[in-house]
Formats: structure tokens, C-alpha cells, sequence
């Protein structure tokens, strides 16, 4: 229930979009909590040595864009190679040989090979997770690339993803080693992903994480083939990190972001860690349907902003935006 617009959208991000504060206070404490359990099963037999100096938090929860309800919550969790190398062929997939001293290593490796084996790499890791006293659940990830856990306390899930960490390549860059669902690894660097934002975000005062999430909500629900979150928010963050300035007002933003995306779907999307080439993999068939609605809805957007500057008419504006946003934006009451 809103008298103005900025008070429907600064209730609708409160309420609606952004995590709730003791959530996400609650969250982030039992990702500690588990980090804890994680750290005592490098004494166990059998387990590969963790090198926990390189476990990161990573994905949007830990960027900070996640919008409700918190599903889930990304963790890369560090292993000693103990000598290992590894080999990168064209495609990008990535071999790690594991090195004679490396006995826990050992153990999971292909049949018939040293070639670690990222799946029994994993498996190892729900194995354990399941002697965890609030288990409730723990399997491979459907992508096959991470171990997912869930806790009989809580309402999300972890995502744990094994790790090594490279020395520094010829180009002076060290990389992630992640499973890649295949039983091999490819590189990543979420960093960069989380230094990206940070940047972009402190360039333009802290307005543009809000603006993301937004975004988000309105990608989730609208009657369209859905963005990947990751190449939204690379689509998003290339936009902003072009802008010199940025406005206060969110539905302003939210306009000018619709007609951004209206295009910017049609083009290739660089990875920002220039890892993995171009992000943008959706069909010409999708992004034409995308873009329609990002233009129909950036037409909404107009009128609105129309209603509420040019007649004062904040009803009338405030009932635009709810059929954009649907009915989770609050009503009118004058």
C-alpha cells in the first residue's frame, strides 16, 4: 500500500526483491557453521588435504544480487594438489594428473589412470557431508559439478564445489580448477566476478546492486524465455560500468534498463573473467522473444514515469508499474 511511486518501489524492494536482513544475518552464519564441519574432513582417512586458504565464497548470494526466496548458497571449498599438474586442451577442458605422493588423490582417479576424477571427487565430498549432525540430504549436483547439501534447519541449500587453485600461468593469472560435469575441471575465477561488482557498484555510490535485483525479479516473472542470472548480471554490470552517472530514483533506472536489455540481447556477451568466450547462448528465436518483451515493458515503464511527472497522477503510475511487475507491487492508496 503506497501513497507515491518511490514509496511503492522502496516497499516493493524491501519486502518483495532484496533478502531479508536477519535471513541473510542467519545465512551467512550457518555457512560459517558448515565451513567449520568442512575444515574437519582433511583428518579423515581417505580424504583429500584441504587447503582452505583458497576457499571463496562465490554466486549471487555472496555477490549480493540474490533476490527472494534465498534458495541457495555457493561455497568452493580448497584442495592441495600435493604436487599434481594439470594439462588444458583446446576446448578448455583440463586434466589434473595426480603426483605419486598424493595418495588420497590417488583413490579417485579414472579408472586405469592418474587423471583425477572430479565426479569421485565429489562423491567424496557428499559422503562426508552426510556425517554432518543437521544433514538432511546430500547428493551430486544435477550439473554434476558440485556436492548439494541440505540441513534439516534451514530453509536453502549449500552448493559445494571442490577447488584447486593454479600457480601463476605465463600471463602472471592463476585460475580455479572446478569440475566441469564431465569428471574433468575447468578454470574459473570468481574474483574477478566478485571484484567486478564491488567496482561497479562503489563507482556509482551502491545504486547498482538494487537496480540488479531488480532486474532479476522482473527476468523471473515475466512471460518470457529466462536470462541466465550470470549473463544478466554480465549484461547489467557492462551497462553500468559505461554509465558516468546514475540516478536515485530505481523505476528511472529500471526504464532505462529495459530498453537496454530490448538490445543488448542480441549480442555477444564476453565472460568478464575472459574464460569462458561468449555467455550469450540463447537461440535468436529466445532473444526476439526477450527483447519484445523488454520493449512492451519499457513502453509501460514511459507512461508511467509520464503519469507521475507530467499529471502527478502517482495511481495511474503506480497501477503501470504493477503490470510490469505484477501483483507483488504494492497498490495505490490516496
Amino acid at each position: 500500500m503506497a501513497t507515491t511511486v518511490n514509496t511503492a518501489f522502496n516497499e516493493f524492494m524491501k519486502n518483495t526483491v532484496n533478502l531479508d536482513s536477519e535471513i541473510t544475518s542467519t545465512a551467512r552464519k550457518s555457512r560459517d557453521w558448515l565451513l567449520d564441519q568442512i575444515d574437519n574432513f582433511g583428518s579423515k582417512e581417505g580424504f583429500p588435504s584441504l587447503y582452505s586458504d583458497v576457499d571463496i565464497h562465490f554466486g549471487s548470494f555472496a555477490r549480493k544480487t540474490k533476490i527472494r526466496e534465498l534458495d541457495d548458497i555457493d561455497l568452493m571449498i580448497g584442495l592441495s594438489a600435493q604436487g599434481s599438474t594439470y594439462l588444458e586442451d583446446y576446448f578448455g577442458k583440463i586434466e589434473i594428473t595426480v603426483a605419486d605422493a598424493a595418495t588420497n588423490l590417488l583413490s579417485l582417479t579414472h579408472e586405469n589412470s592418474t587423471k583425477l576424477n572430479s565426479r569421485k571427487v565429489i562423491n567424496k565430498f557428499v559422503s562426508e557431508l552426510k556425517t554432518i549432525s543437521q544433514y538432511k540430504s546430500a547428493e551430486i549436483k544435477r550439473n554434476q559439478e558440485a556436492a548439494t547439501l541440505e540441513l534439516k534447519t534451514y530453509d536453502w541449500t549449500f552448493d559445494i564445489v571442490p577447488c584447486f587453485m593454479t600457480s601463476a600461468e605465463n600471463d602472471g593469472r592463476s585460475f580455479y580448477l572446478i569440475p566441469d560435469g564431465n569428471g574433468h575441471w575447468k578454470k574459473t575465477d570468481p574474483r574477478i566476478d566478485r571484484d567486478n561488482i564491488t567496482n561497479v557498484n562503489q563507482k556509482h555510490n551502491g545504486k547498482v546492486l538494487n537496480a540488479i535485483r531488480l532486474m532479476k525479479y522482473w527476468n523471473r516473472r515475466a512471460t518470457m524465455p529466462t536470462i541466465g542470472s550470470y549473463l544478466l548480471e554480465s549484461i547489467i554490470l557492462a551497462y553500468y560500468d559505461s554509465k558516468l552517472i546514475v540516478t536515485e530514483y530505481i523505476d528511472l533506472e529500471l526504464r532505462d534498463l529495459l530498453h537496454h536489455i530490448s538490445s543488448a540481447i542480441y549480442n555477444d556477451i564476453n565472460d568478464p573473467k575472459n574464460i569462458q568466450g561468449n555467455l550469450n547462448l540463447l537461440t535468436f528465436e529466445d532473444k526476439q522473444k526477450i527483447a519484445s518483451k523488454a520493449l512492451v515493458d519499457y513502453d509501460k515503464a514511459v507512461e508511467a514515469i509520464n503519469f507521475e511527472t507530467t499529471s502527478g497522477d502517482h495511481k495511474s503510475s503506480i497501477n503501470k508499474w504493477r503490470e510490469i511487475l505484477g501483483s507483488q507491487f504494492p497498490t495505490y492508496t490516496g
